[in-house]
């Protein structure tokens, strides 16, 4: 089991990837972060993406779907934004946040990657 500096590292670790966050979506805070720096914000992209997480979660109940959401990605021009929902057992509540550089990410191998980080990760 993974804790979540090293979690974090290893999701830093992934081809592409500008920076990441272990985030909180019930308070909107960032329990960890690395990377970003000048181009990514990662403080707030973590409390943005947490009001994606919640409207995703409110509009799939809205619609009676009574499914788990995996992951949820946001591409921009230059960018790919993955939001993975962790749900081992001590982690709800909480998604890892992956920012890749669209040029140099290979986002199926990403999204592969978040998963297996998520099975490895302790909180």
């Amino acid at each position: 089991m993974a804790n979540t500096e090293a979690s974090l590292k290893e999701a830093a670790a992934i081809e592409g990837a500008i920076g990441a966050a272990l985030v909180d979506y019930t308070s909107g805070m960032a329990l960890g972060t690395i990377g970003g720096g000048k181009e990514l914000d990662l403080t707030v992209a973590a409390a943005g993406n947490t009001d994606v997480v919640r409207a995703k979660v409110r509009a799939m109940e809205m619609l009676g779907l009574n499914e788990e959401i995996e992951d949820i990605l946001i591409t921009l021009g230059t960018q790919y934004h993955l939001i993975r929902l962790l749900k081992a057992r001590g982690t709800g509540g909480l998604f890892l946040y992956l920012a890749l550089s669209k040029d140099r990410a290979n986002l199926a191998m990403a999204r592969h990657q978040l998963k297996k980080i998520e099975a490895e990760l302790e909180v």
